[in-house]
């Protein structure tokens, strides 16, 4: 009897995940809020524009705006990239991970690749192996990024520097922008081993298939192990990464736009790094 209903329950999971993926991507679906917007990527020679740029404020309790702006920049301006890691709680090895491009005068534009849901849906990681979620490019504020995580969900977040030349930083950035681009008009799956958050960036820079692409959570150690995150070990690396206290302070102490949040953060970041 046991039996029989393990393979009732098998072969109803297998018709599930063959229906599922026998469906087609699209970008026309009743989205979760924070998903809703569809990306708008002008690639120039020298230039970019995205909008809408995600710049929601957070409480405890949840959105307290949700606002949008444009983004243009001219790639001669990039300086920096941040890798930013929130741990999952309940497991060392999952977390979510995004990146951060800083530009002159103290700018951030932060990109986070997601399962795109609908309303009313949960994210379940199963259920992301069998085509259940489009796939999501969403570019946002370091306000909105951070304090989503730190503030209203009350998680950890770490961010990193990347030690990387200023021709990756600039490949990765317009790797990372025509993906987005792409998605537009050509829409595709989520998926939780091969189309995930950071196996997706790992895509981006080339870097040789990892388990820690899957174990996200274990991927700012390897980067470390890879002379990718600097520092003199990788327990000092992580603990001047640790933002979370001072997101938490940043967005209750008036710094309470994208421009004064963006500079009070670098500032933070470059003390804690010992540089400029």
């Amino acid at each position: 009897m046991i039996r029989k209903i393990a393979g009732l329950a098998l072969g109803a999971a297998l018709v599930l995940a063959l229906a599922t993926c026998a469906t087609t991507p699209r970008n026309d679906r009743h989205w979760f809020p924070y998903l809703a917007h569809t990306t708008h990527v002008a690639l120039g020679a020298d230039h970019f524009n995205v909008t809408p740029v995600t710049d929601w404020s957070y409480n405890s309790s949840g959105p307290v705006t949700q606002t949008y702006h444009d983004a243009s920049f001219d790639y001669a301006e990039l300086r920096n990239v941040w890798f930013v890691l929130e741990p999952q709680p309940g497991s060392k090895l999952a977390a979510h991970t995004f990146l951060m491009f800083e530009f002159t005068n103290d700018r951030l534009l932060g990109v986070t690749i997601e399962a795109r849901r609908e309303e009313n849906e949960d994210y379940s990681a199963i259920r992301g192996a069998f085509n259940a979620y489009e796939l999501a490019y969403i570019w946002g504020s370091a306000r909105d990024l951070l304090t989503r995580r730190a503030v209203m969900l009350d998680h950890e977040v770490f961010v990193y520097p990347l030690a990387i030349t200023d021709q990756q930083k600039r490949d990765l950035l317009v790797h990372l922008l025509g993906r987005t681009h792409e998605l537009e008009t050509t829409p595709r799956w989520y998926n939780t081993f091969t189309s995930n958050c950071t196996n997706e960036l790992a895509k981006a820079t080339q870097l040789h298939w990892n388990a820690a692409y899957v174990l996200t959570g274990l991927s700012d150690d390897w980067l470390f192990a890879h002379h990718i995150i600097p520092g003199s070990s990788f327990e000092d690396a992580h603990r001047r990464s640790d933002v979370t206290s001072y997101v938490k302070t940043l967005n209750v102490s008036g710094a309470n736009d994208d421009t004064s949040f963006d500079h009070a953060l670098l500032g933070e970041l470059r003390q804690r790094l010992g540089t400029n």
